[in-house]
Order: structure tokens, then C-alpha cells, then sequence
């Protein structure tokens, strides 16, 4: 009788991690656009959805030409010029920042090629309300190699 209460009580005793481990799009604060540019510094490319870290330098900026880069249309409305518009560095100064991209088969859709560690790329996306928590931001858009790829959804 014991072990099964165990069973029973294991799953629910997970459900914290899980739900940690994995966010959907309410958990971000998607009316503050963020900036973050840097290096890779490790990579996991997986589902549900590629993660990696970013290491972000001290002296961070917003590019120059930000507002003017050009997007791709994505297949679900995202009006990406008024995010650029709108983006800002984070408040918090983390160097280290995890970025939750898209799951493989968008990435596949979008032709994004495996992003290496020491890879140089910019993200612009959304944190948790008030920036707290857990440096982690979730990619809207993704700028690497000179291209950039929306990943809220497939291409348009």
C-alpha cells in the first residue's frame, strides 16, 4: 500500500519541474520587447525547444540600425517593426542569459543551421514580469550571420 501512495505522489511532486522546465508564451512579459547580443556559450539543440546561453558582454547595446533591420513574415500576426521599435536592454545586468528558441521543426521551417558554441548572435524577445526570476528570455526573433528568422511561428 505504501509504494503505491509513492507512485501516486511522485508524478505531482514533479510537476514544479516540469512546468519550470518548460514555459509557454504567458509566462513572458511579451508588452517589453529585449535586446540581447553575445557569443554562445553552450548549445542544446533538442526539443521541446532549443535552448542555449548566451554570454552577453558588459558593455551592451542596442545596434544602431535596429529599428531599421529588416523581418521575415511569419505566419501568425507578430508586428515585428513596432518590436524593434520598442526594444531595450534588460535592466538586470546577467551576463549569462538562457534563451529559449523555437521547437526543431521550426527551426527546420526557417532553415536555421545548428548555432555552435562561440556562435555571435543577437536576440529580441520577452523576460518574466519585472525581470524576475531566472535570466531567461524567449526568442521572438533570432539575427545570426546576417539573417534574421521570426520563431513565434513558420514562415508566412
Amino acid at each position: 500500500m505504501h509504494r503505491r501512495h509513492l507512485l501516486i505522489a511522485l508524478p505531482v511532486t514533479l510537476l514544479p519541474w516540469a512546468a519550470r522546465a518548460h514555459h509557454g508564451w504567458s509566462s513572458f512579459d511579451t508588452q517589453r520587447p529585449l535586446w540581447l547580443e553575445g557569443r554562445a556559450a553552450q548549445v542544446q539543440w533538442r526539443n521541446p525547444h532549443v535552448e542555449l546561453v548566451l554570454e552577453v558582454p558588459a558593455d551592451a547595446r542596442l545596434p544602431a540600425d535596429l529599428k531599421q533591420r529588416t523581418l521575415p513574415a511569419q505566419s501568425s500576426p507578430v508586428d515585428g517593426p513596432a518590436l524593434l521599435a520598442a526594444a531595450q536592454l534588460p535592466t538586470r545586468r546577467d551576463r549569462r542569459w538562457t534563451v529559449e528558441l523555437a521547437p526543431l521543426t521550426r527551426l527546420d521551417a526557417w532553415k536555421v543551421a545548428p548555432i555552435a558554441p562561440g556562435a555571435t548572435l543577437g536576440v529580441l524577445g520577452y523576460t518574466f514580469a519585472g525581470e524576475k526570476g531566472d535570466a531567461v528570455l524567449r526568442a521572438e526573433y533570432l539575427f545570426v550571420d546576417g539573417k534574421a528568422y521570426g520563431l513565434r511561428s513558420s514562415p508566412a
